[in-house]
């Protein structure tokens, strides 16, 4: 775990870095206590189970667009599958000269009991500090990642597809299997780390931020194929699940619950700044 927060915290320093004066603000925002933390905690387990329900009943309010971007990416994975084969031995090859530091802390971040680590901890940090924009982002991964992970167990052991180190092709399919090489679509560890580094960069506005958040969380996918773990249509299906679902938990969250109302009542803004010249926490009145 060591070796992963390093891996975190020198990707996000150099591209805050490289963007700049304003590149990275980590708004810590302190209010009066309204309520106590036993209300925050029980309010904010009421968020998360009805931001998973939230998420599997939107199917059925769905319009012609949305059925129709959810045909689009079928058909992108779809394309994906075609090239499977050839892609798999491409990353295999790039694979035997990755770092073995970099394959170690991209297996462990997309590991559930790490993963939760890390998002329970900013949670943890929110409700505690009474931060409440960190809280509503713990929220958000704590939803997030529940409802993907829920469903990529149930699609793995629906289609039962081969891993690419069993030595069948990507059109193998054992439905139900036990075996844990017909457990490949999706990828488990693609759906958390991606969903943590996007449910993330939706905290900040420059986009070099985002784009270091993005490809930081894609370094897990990634490490995958290099394993001979997952196919590369497994991997795009965990991203786009990953995209869709936080984006539906965070409308949810914004719409339904009540987080902006402690964030407009605050009374000092704590702004931890980090650019090129300058490191320091600004308090704005």
């Amino acid at each position: 775990m060591n070796r992963l927060a390093c891996l975190v915290f020198l990707a996000l320093l150099s591209y805050v870095q490289s963007a700049g004066q304003e590149a990275f603000i980590v708004e810590t925002d302190s209010i009066p206590a309204q309520t106590s933390l036993w209300e925050d905690l029980k309010y904010d387990g009421t968020s998360v189970y009805k931001g998973v329900l939230h998420v599997y009943s939107r199917p059925a309010h769905w319009k012609k667009d949305d059925w129709l971007t959810a045909g689009c990416l079928t058909a992108t994975t779809a394309m994906m599958w075609l090239g499977d084969e050839p892609l798999n031995e491409y990353f295999l090859d790039q694979g035997s000269n990755a770092p073995g530091i970099l394959k170690d802390g991209a297996f462990y971040f997309g590991k559930p009991l790490y993963n939760y680590g890390i998002t329970g901890g900013i949670y943890a940090f929110g409700l505690l500090t009474r931060n409440q924009k960190v809280r509503k982002t713990g929220v958000l991964l704590i939803t997030s990642a529940t409802a993907g992970g829920v469903l990529q167990t149930v699609l793995k052991n629906a289609t039962g597809r081969a891993r690419p180190g069993t030595g069948k092709g990507p059109a193998s399919f054992e439905p139900f299997s036990k075996e844990p090489g017909m457990h490949s679509f999706p990828s488990g560890h693609t759906i958390l780390s991606f969903t943590t580094a996007y449910a993330i960069s939706k905290q900040f506005k420059s986009p070099w931020v985002k784009g270091g958040l993005w490809a930081l969380g894609m370094v897990t996918p990634v490490s995958r194929m290099w394993e001979n773990a997952h196919w590369s249509s497994d991997i795009a299906a965990g991203v786009i699940i990953s995209v869709v679902t936080v984006e539906c938990i965070d409308k949810y969250l914004n719409r339904e619950r009540n987080y902006d109302s402690y964030l407009a009542k605050k009374k000092i803004s704590w702004n931890l700044n980090f650019s090129r010249q300058t490191i320091g926490v600004v308090g704005t009145f």
